[in-house]
C-alpha cells in the first residue's frame, strides 16, 4: 500500500532531520511529539503535532501522549481485513505506515554517578516501546525503525518503490524486539538489583555485539563477541586495540583468563597464560622486573601466549617482549618507545586497558555459564585473604618471606583450573599444576616443572588435601611452607605429615575450585 504516514519521536535525534525532509520530499506526512516535533519544524520539515492526530493534549509532563486508539488503531490495523478497515473509517482514523522511535536513555541514565532512583525510574520509556511493538507486531504492513544505521535502507526502498520489502520489515521487527527485550532486561536488572534480589525467580540478560569472530574455540564453529551494558573500563569489551589483527575466540578468554589474575596484584605483575591456565606470574620493584620473573617462571609455555601487565610497559620491557612470539599484550598503556618497539611485529595484538582497577571491582558481580538446555548462575569468586585471616595450623609458623610467598600463591592459584597446585617462590611461579583429576597428579606436575626451585618455595592448593599424601610428596622437593583450605576429615594426617617434615602450614577456610 506504499508509506504515506510516518509516525516520528526519538530521544537519540542523530540524522532524523535529513531523514524526515526526504521522506517529506518523497510525499510522506510526518507526525511528531514533544522535542522531535519542534527540531523537525524548527529545521523547516512539514510536521503534524500527535494532539492534532489524537485530538487530546499531550498531558502529565508528556507521560501520556501516543497511548491512544488514533495511534495504535493506526498501527495494529490489518489492512486486508475488511472489519478493521470498515472500523477505521467508521471511527474516521487513519494508517500510520512508518514508526521510527528510539526510547528514553535508561542506561545513559542509571550509568550516571550517583544518580537517584527517582531520576532512573522517570527514564523508563513507556509510550514508544509500545508503539514499537505495535508496529513490529503488525510488520506486514507496517515498517519500524529503531536503529539511525537503518535509516538509509527505508529511504532507499521508499525512492524506488514507495515502501519496503516485506523481508526488510520482517528484519526491522526483528530487530525492534530485540532493542525491546534489551530495555526491558537492563530495567529488570536494575530494579532487581536496587531490592536486593540479584537471582530472582526469572533471570534475563542482555549483550552487545562488539564483533563477529571469524570463528569460535574450533574452526567448524560459529561465534560473537558481546559488552555488557554499562560495562567500565578495565575489561576487554572496553580495551582499546592499539596494533594487531583481530581477537579470537580463545584469545578473547586467555586475555580475559590474564586479566583476571594481574588485577590481583597491588605490585607491578605480570601474567602470561596459555589455554585459560597462568603459565608464569610475576611481581616486582618495576614491570621490567614483574615480566623477567613471569618470563623466567615457564621460558617454555609463555611462547605464542597471552601476557597481561598493570602497569605501562615502557621500552626495556617492550625489547624483552618482542624477543619471542605473543599472541597479545595487555597492559593500562604502553610508551611511544615501547609501540614503536613492538608494531614492528606484524603479528602481536596490543590492548590498551586504561585504569584496571582491583579483583574486587570486577563489571559482574555474577557469573553466567551455559549449560545443554538452560544456565547457571554464580556469584563471581572475589574473595580475598590476608594475613590477619589465616590460620596456623603446624607447630611451626611460617617466616615473613614464607608468608609473602604463600599470599603470593594463593592469588594465583585461585585463577587455576581445579584441581591445582602453585608453587611460588621469589615474588613469581616456579610451578603451577592445572585441571588435574586428583590433587597428587597436579602437585607432581607442579614439583616436576619446577625441580631445583621447589627447594624453599611455598605451595598453594585450591582446595584442601583429602589426606597426606600431598605434603609427604611436597617434602620429598623441598616444600617448606603450605597454603590450603584446610577442611577435610583428615586434616590432622595432613598437619601430622608436615609436622613431621617441618613444613609450616595454614588454612585459609576458604576454597577456591576452578572449573
Amino acid at each position: 500500500m506504499g508509506i504515506k504516514r510516518a509516525l516520528v519521536s526519538v530521544s537519540d535525534k542523530t540524522g532524523i532531520v535529513d531523514f524526515c525532509r526526504e521522506l517529506s520530499n518523497l510525499g510522506v506526512e510526518i507526525i511528531s511529539t514533544g522535542g522531535t516535533s519542534s527540531l523537525l519544524s524548527n529545521e523547516g520539515v512539514p510536521v503534524i503535532g500527535i494532539s492534532d492526530v489524537t485530538g487530546f493534549p499531550e498531558i502529565m509532563d508528556g507521560r501520556v501522549k501516543t497511548l491512544h486508539p488514533a495511534v495504535h488503531s493506526g498501527l495494529l490495523a490489518v489492512r486486508d481485513n475488511a472489519e478493521h478497515q470498515q472500523q477505521m473509517k467508521d471511527l474516521g482514523l487513519d494508517y500510520i505506515d512508518l514508526v521510527v522511535v528510539n526510547l528514553y536513555p535508561f542506561q545513559e541514565t542509571i550509568a550516571k554517578p550517583g544518580v537517584s532512583y527517582e531520576d532512573a525510574i522517570e527514564n523508563i520509556d513507556i509510550g514508544g516501546p509500545t508503539m514499537l511493538r505495535s508496529a513490529a507486531k503488525n510488520h506486514a504492513f507496517v515498517s519500524v525503525v529503531v536503529d539511525a544505521a537503518d535509516y538509509e535502507q527505508v529511504l532507499a526502498e521508499v525512492r524506488e518503490s514507495g515502501d519496503t520489502t516485506l523481508e526488510t520489515r520482517k528484519q526491522l521487527a526483528a530487530k525492534v524486539f530485540r532493542h525491546t527485550a534489551a530495555y526491558d532486561a537492563l530495567i529488570s536488572d536494575y530494579l532487581s538489583n536496587v531490592n536486593g534480589d540479584p537471582l530472582p525467580e526469572r533471570y534475563t540478560v542482555t549483550y552487545e555485539k562488539i564483533q563477529d569472530l571469524r570463528y569460535g574455540e574450533n574452526p567448524h564453529q560459529q561465534a560473537a563477541f558481546y559488552r555488557k551494558p554499562l560495562a567500565p573500563n578495565g575489561t576487554l569489551t572496553t580495551a582499546e586495540q592499539l596494533h594487531g589483527k583481530e581477537l579470537s575466540y580463545n584469545n578473547i578468554n586467555d586475555a580475559n583468563a590474564a586479566l583476571q589474575i594481574v588485577k590481583e596484584f597491588d605490585a607491578p605483575a605480570v601474567v602470561a597464560v596459555k589455554h585459560m591456565n597462568p603459565c608464569g606470574v610475576g611481581t616486582g620493584e618495576n614491570i621490567y622486573e614483574a615480566y623477567m620473573k613471569a618470563y623466567n617462571a615457564d621460558p617454555t609455555s609463555i611462547f605464542g601466549g597471552i601476557v597481561a601487565a598493570n602497569r605501562t610497559i615502557d621500552s626495556d620491557t617492550a625489547v624483552k617482549l618482542s624477543e619471542i612470539f605473543l599472541e597479545i599484550v595487555l597492559a593500562p598503556d604502553f610508551t611511544p618507545e615501547a609501540l614503536e618497539i613492538l608494531t614492528k611485529k606484524k603479528n602481536i595484538r596490543l590492548l590498551k586497558m586504561g585504569e584496571l582497577g582491583s579483583a574486587k571491582e570486577r563489571t559482574s558481580q555474577f557469573v553466567v555459564t551455559s549449560i545443554d538446555g538452560g544456565m547457571v548462575v554464580q556469584q563471581s569468586d572475589i574473595h580475598s585473604i590476608d594475613e590477619g585471616d589465616l590460620q596456623v595450623v603446624t607447630d611451626r609458623a611460617p617466616s615473613a618471606e614464607e608468608m609473602k610467598q604463600l599470599l603470593f600463591g594463593w592469588k594465583v592459584v585461585k585463577h587455576v583450573k581445579s584441581n591445582a597446585i602453585v608453587l611460588a617462590a621469589d615474588d613469581m611461579t616456579v610451578g603451577v599444576g592445572a585441571g588435574q583429576m586428583n590433587r597428587v597428579g597436579a602437585a607432581k606436575i607442579a614439583l616436576e616443572q619446577a625441580g631445583d626451585k621447589a627447594k624453599g618455595a611455598a605451595l598453594a592448593s585450591d582446595a584442601f588435601f583429602p589426606m597426606g599424601d600431598t605434603v609427604e610428596l611436597a617434602a620429598k622437593h623441598g616444600i617448606t611452607a603450605i597454603i590450603q583450605p584446610g577442611g577435610s576429615i583428615k586434616d590432622e594426617e595432613s598437619i601430622k605429615a608436615a609436622n613431621e617434615h617441618g613444613i609450616a602450614m595454614v588454612f585459609t577456610g576458604v576454597r577456591h575450585f576452578k572449573h
